[in-house]
């Protein structure tokens, strides 16, 4: 899977440093596809990382097969 990043997340990236590449890759891989409230293109992922017990949620959009671009993720606790 590879990841690419939108600016936006590339900006909250820098103060969100405790989401990693290999996390937001858990979460799109062992969550429902669920569509996002407001873009018709988007994606929303959310579920409970194992190692911290904590729910993160990911909105990102498919670029083709295996490249998934992030436009934001956030803890939701």
């Amino acid at each position: 899977m590879k990841i690419i990043y939108s600016i936006h997340w590339a900006l909250k990236k820098r103060k969100r440093s405790d989401i990693t590449d290999d996390i937001i890759e858990y979460v799109i891989l062992h969550s429902k596809i669920l569509k996002d409230k407001y873009w018709e293109d988007a994606f929303n992922a959310v579920t409970v990382i194992p190692f911290t017990g904590r729910k993160l949620k990911v909105i990102y959009k498919v670029k083709s097969k295996d490249i998934y671009k992030i436009i934001s993720a956030y803890w939701l606790d």
